[in-house]
């Protein structure tokens, strides 16, 4: 786990550092001083990073909410990563812009053609953003229709342990679990329930052995004599199926709430399934609130910063797609095992490790929402200027176009390198976190946000009096339909 925070906290130091080095030099390359540079930059840029970092705390920070110490534990801990991000970028990172000032673009790896390159009104980016503007509805129709290819495996995430047939590896230990395959014995015994019998003498440990016997879906139980502590034994029952499979869930529920119950000896059932489903009830259970947790803080962040209703919805809304998209990639390549086996040599397990969804939750929400304020606050500050809905969006894409897609690709290598751990579960985290940031810069940023901001036209831009004053931001009333604003966007 140390490593996963070294590695968000590269990728999001990164991000910022980013954000605000592009835009002190777009500064400079507009003919401003360092002192006016740096004041913008800080304006702008700095703003844009503590609202981008203030998400990122949030979908860490909601993992409180859960009954599962460790999990909690990660969630205090990650919400130091985007803290220290945030305050390094700025305090220490303008410190350093206004010392190097103009020396920042004396020492150049790509050519000068293309890094001195500020006109927003060329370049790939803007003619991009003129075909999303022109054509809305086709590409926002593109964007739609993958991420509903995505979604479709997304829904059918499992969210379990693996059963010991679809484990990877070599060695001994698979070929002990071959021979015992082809021996007949039960997967269950390699992974037994664990009955502990707390206060009661020798008839009670008989009478949980009978039961458990006598149980639908258990082969057998022992107690051995060593497995008893004064008035304390250790009961193993096996069952018929792998510990993991749905026929042992319904097991586990049997024994838990009809033969334990029913045995006149304090009883409590443990081992490894049974621990896992504890977990998965537990951790899924309480999900919905820290679903409502993020979702509304994260609203009413974006609402301040965007001045806008419709921009965070959205924003809300795009984001969760996101996710559902990033479950899809990892349900098609290790769940259904679609490349998986011949790329990193774990064939389909059927199932997806029960803690993986809930961590890529907590930290793709954030990270995939920092594009989502880099773009949108960008596309506001030049309708606050133009009150141009399409030059809005073709000058906010065109600048912020090749940022997020560098940013994009750090975090996306960093993550890709957690799937050359020897670990099934990292596999599937790393993957699950590049393919969903890659996807979410592409597909989601590129697509549909441009498209759909130039759908809702000047309802984008809208705030009314009474929120703007509970928010304590100036108002933003909806514009008239011009006649020039109906001809330059439809929707007005």
């Amino acid at each position: 786990m140390q490593f996963l925070v070294a590695l968000v906290g590269l990728g999001v130091a990164i991000d910022y550092s980013l954000l605000m080095i592009f835009r002190f030099r777009e500064e400079l390359q507009n003919g401003e001083d360092v002192d006016t540079a740096l004041v913008e930059t800080m304006r702008h840029a700095g703003r844009s990073v503590i609202v981008s970092g203030s998400t990122v705390a949030i979908g860490l920070v909601s993992m409180v909410i859960l009954p599962v110490p460790v999990i909690r534990s990660i969630g205090i801990g990650g919400m130091l990563i985007p803290a220290v991000s945030v305050l390094t970028s700025i305090t220490l990172l303008p410190a350093l812009l206004a010392m190097l000032g103009h020396r920042i673009n004396r020492l150049r790896v790509m050519p000068k053609r293309i890094v001195e390159r500020q006109d927003p009104t060329t370049g790939f980016w803007h003619r991009w953003a003129v075909i999303v503007t022109r054509r809305p509805v086709p590409v926002a129709a593109l964007g739609i229709l993958i991420v509903a290819l995505l979604l479709i495996p997304g829904v059918q995430l499992h969210a379990a342990e693996s059963q010991l047939k679809d484990f990877p590896g070599k060695g001994d230990a698979i070929v002990g679990r071959t021979v015992l395959n082809r021996a007949g014995f039960s997967p269950g015994v390699m992974k037994p329930y664990v009955v502990l019998v707390e206060h009661s003498g020798p008839n009670a440990t008989r009478k949980v052995v009978g039961a458990l016997e006598r149980t639908p879906g258990v082969a057998a139980a022992v107690a051995p004599p060593q497995w008893v502590r004064g008035g304390d034994a250790l009961v193993e029952a096996f069952p018929t199926a792998d510990s993991a499979s749905n026929s042992s869930s319904k097991t586990i529920s049997r024994i838990q709430h009809d033969v334990l119950p029913a045995v006149q000896a304090t009883a409590t059932l443990g081992g490894v399934s049974p621990e896992d489903r504890d977990f998965v009830h537990a951790v899924y259970g309480k999900f919905p609130y820290v679903l409502a947790f993020v979702i509304l803080l994260t609203f009413v962040l974006l609402m301040r910063a965007f001045r806008s209703i419709l921009l965070p919805l959205k924003a809300v809304v795009l984001n969760l797609v996101s996710l559902g998209a990033a479950y899809g990639i990892i349900v098609f390549i290790f769940q259904w095992g679609h490349g998986s086996d011949a790329i990193w040599g774990v064939p389909g397990t059927n199932a997806i490790i029960s803690w993986i969804p809930l961590m890529i939750f907590a930290f793709l929400y954030g990270l995939s929402m920092d594009y989502e304020v880099f773009m949108l606050t960008r596309m506001r500050e030049e309708y606050d200027e133009t009150h141009d809905t399409v030059k809005a969006v073709e000058l906010g894409l065109a600048r912020t176009g090749k940022l997020v897609t560098s940013a994009a690709l750090v975090l996306m290598f960093a993550f890709f390198v957690l799937s050359s751990s020897p670990g099934t579960d990292i596999k599937q985290f790393g993957i699950g976190l590049a393919a969903g940031i890659i996807f979410d810069a592409t597909v989601i940023r590129t697509l549909l946000v441009p498209s759909l901001v130039r759908l809702f036209g000047r309802w984008n831009w809208w705030l009314p009096h009474p929120l703007a004053r509970v928010l304590r931001v100036p108002p933003a009333p909806l514009r008239p339909a011009t006649q020039s604003a109906a001809i330059a966007d439809p929707t007005s």
